[in-house]
């Protein structure tokens, strides 16, 4: 090869390296730029559970200090169906550009065991942040003699299988930690099923369930209107809307500490720029006094956590409740 040639060769590599540099750095330019000037234009913040309930609840304060604070509406999006999948997928297959969120709760990690998810749970989507999480509470009909835990199970183990606990659905909160509970204390509870918090609080209310793990947000205003009596709440400590109830450690069943949470996921690729806008903008806003007080009106903690610790959770989540599946053989139906 002659000299001339050889050079030549050297300049053209030299133009494909300096183009190929410039066009990675104008692409990160372009997404510091999409971060910069965002948000121009609303954003759509699906819910993949009926109007009602904690999960809407907290998706409608967020909606509403992110539009105050942006000046641009949050649109919110209930996109119920299929164990909740129906909405998540629509996330999942958005454009990735901040515009369209998800919120997501505890049975997002549930699904991977119990369905044939039509997206990957973890690296179909780009977690922004955790938001909140709602406590359960063990209630029972204030007719029932039943005044403890320690009670309930005795009575449940002279009676297998015919006491029952009524759930929003199979995969939900309420419906796992009656499972876990069972698992922990070794008796037999029946789950019944039903479409959603409301109706399940209703025939409890009626007599016709003996008891259930509810959500604080479903169970809360019957418990001060003295028609629901609690026995113990999931979380690790008391909570502070309901001070003198135990925590199920402190009423003899170890290992129960389970918190319905709920986060915030943008679709796969979104630029990390947008993301850690999105997430720092939660974190300021969630810690406000203001918004605090609304969860907690509505029995949820507000839990405002980075990206990566909310993926880290989510992968923790997965594999805890792949267990409890496993081990209650519960089966989707």
């Amino acid at each position: 090869m002659s000299t001339h040639r050889f050079l030549a060769g050297l300049i053209s590599l030299a133009a494909v390296s300096l183009i190929a540099d410039s066009g990675a750095v104008w692409a990160q330019a372009a997404k510091k730029d999409a971060a910069a000037s965002f948000p121009a234009r609303p954003i759509r913040l699906v819910v993949p559970v009926p109007p009602g309930g904690s999960s809407d609840a907290s998706a409608r304060i967020i909606g509403q200090v992110l539009t105050d604070s942006w000046g641009q509406q949050v649109i919110i999006d209930n996109r119920a169906g299929a164990a909740e999948i129906i909405g998540t997928e629509i996330v999942a297959r958005g454009t990735p550009d901040g515009y369209t969120l998800v919120l997501v709760s505890l049975r997002y990690s549930v699904n991977p065991s119990l369905l044939k998810l039509p997206y990957d749970p973890v690296r179909d989507f780009s977690p922004v942040s955790m938001t909140a999480a709602v406590g359960n509470v063990l209630v029972v009909n204030v007719k029932t003699p039943v005044k403890s835990v320690s009670e309930l199970i005795a009575a449940a183990k002279q009676k297998p299988g015919e006491l029952t606990f009524a759930s929003s659905g199979i995969g939900g909160a309420p419906h796992l930690i009656g499972e876990f509970f069972s698992l922990q204390t070794g008796v037999k509870l029946s789950h019944i099923a039903y479409k959603g918090g409301g109706p399940a609080i209703a025939d409890l209310l009626g007599g016709n369930v003996s008891m259930s793990f509810a959500s604080m947000t479903s169970s809360l205003p019957f418990i001060k209107a003295g028609r629901l009596r609690p026995l113990a709440v999931s979380s690790k400590g008391r909570s502070a809307l309901l001070p003198d109830v135990p925590s199920m450690i402190e009423a003899g069943v170890p290992g129960l500490d389970v918190r319905d949470w709920q986060g915030i996921l943008a679709p796969p690729g979104t630029p990390k720029p947008v993301v850690d806008k999105i997430s720092g903008e939660l974190a300021r806003l969630l810690k406000q006094p203001e918004t605090q007080a609304r969860y907690s009106a509505a029995g949820m903690e507000v839990i405002a956590s980075t990206p990566q610790q909310f993926r880290d959770a989510i992968v923790s989540e997965i594999e805890r409740w792949a267990k409890v599946v496993k081990q209650a053989n519960i089966k989707a139906q």
